[in-house]
């Protein structure tokens, strides 16, 4: 089988090998899983190139936080699946190659349809979900603000709010980004910038806004707590901008803005293991039929990886959208 390892840190196309190895079989607790589809992340490319955060895996290492599959071999004493059964991998379990050995413990059911997308579900999805549950007990007439409107996560969150009956102000960096988002149902899209607030009074007809999402950090949350009713939130989940959240002093005693992090695994401890199983049920349904997809900008090979990891590290319109390796 085909797999992708590093043993350094580096440029992608310095440091990735594409080697042969072996197929690996099953502990009695343990299935084989012939891989379909696996994307390529930011995060990746940053684990490859040992950025700090982010050597988090012994070298040498597997690349891949997520991925879909098929079970190609039992272990002994699994009875949960069977051959051929459609499973989502464990996250971070290096998910870059044709097939891998894991606990059956770890493996989630999948349903069919479109393995390119189903390959994203794992992490993107959640994200927008949680979100969006979990903060800002928002009801349907309400209103959020999110910038990096344009990413997987950012139309993820557009259709999940929609279906709630909540409304979406989004913020982009570039007006020509306006027409995608919406014709993905957004109800208010705008380019950032000084005015923002402005801009955002004017096309809610001032609507109290208490939640605002941050994917970019730095300036940019300040002008999206500009936008907030007092006691409103800003949830930071991202920091496309490499600089601090920066939120003036006057904004958090004054007026009581409030400022919290989100990272999607840490959030899943929030909820019961069945909460977690019933999510993933409901958007596997909405990704399987469509009502959920992600915009991909390239599929590639496990050969092409290189390719691969130079259109992920892409940014605006040089890369519209998700980049996926998928497995014949």
């Amino acid at each position: 089988m085909k797999i992708v390892r590093y043993d350094r840190y580096g440029a992608p196309a310095s440091v990735l090998l594409v080697t042969e190895e072996t197929s690996p079989e099953p502990a009695p607790d343990e299935v084989t899983v012939r891989l379909e589809a696996a994307p390529v992340h930011i995060a990746d490319l940053k684990c490859i190139t040992g950025e700090p955060n982010f050597k988090m895996f012994p070298l040498p290492a597997v690349p891949g936080f997520e991925g879909i599959g098929r079970v190609a071999r039992v272990g002994s004493a699994v009875t949960s699946f069977a051959a051929g059964d459609r499973v989502f991998l464990p996250m971070a379990c290096g998910a870059w190659r044709e097939e891998i050995a894991v606990n059956a413990a770890d493996l989630m059911p999948a349903p069919e349809g479109d393995a390119v997308q189903l390959s994203l579900l794992p992490i993107n999805p959640p994200t927008s979900y949680l979100m969006l549950n979990d903060y800002g007990d928002l009801e349907p007439g309400d209103w959020l603000i999110q910038n990096a409107a344009n990413s997987s996560c950012g139309i993820y969150l557009i259709k999940l709010a929609k279906m709630r009956g909540v409304k979406t102000v989004n913020v982009l960096r570039r007006e020509s980004l306006a027409p995608a988002l919406l014709e993905e149902g957004a109800d208010v899209v705008l380019v950032d910038g000084p005015d923002l607030a402005d801009r955002v009074r004017e096309a809610t007809g001032g609507a109290a806004i208490r939640l605002a999402i941050d994917a970019v950090a730095g300036d940019a949350t300040t002008r999206l707590a500009m936008c907030l009713a007092d006691g409103g939130t800003v949830l930071c989940y991202g920091m496309l901008s490499g600089a601090p959240c920066m939120l003036p002093p006057d904004m958090v005693f004054l007026r009581d803005i409030r400022l919290r992090g989100f990272y999607t695994v840490r959030q899943f401890g929030e909820h019961t293991p069945e909460e977690i199983a019933a999510m993933y049920a409901d958007l596997a349904t909405m990704v399987a039929d469509g009502t959920l997809r992600a915009r991909i900008a390239g599929t590639f090979s496990l050969d092409h990886v290189h390719d691969a990891c130079a259109l992920a590290a892409k940014v605006g319109d040089d890369r519209a959208g998700k980049v996926v390796i998928t497995m014949a």
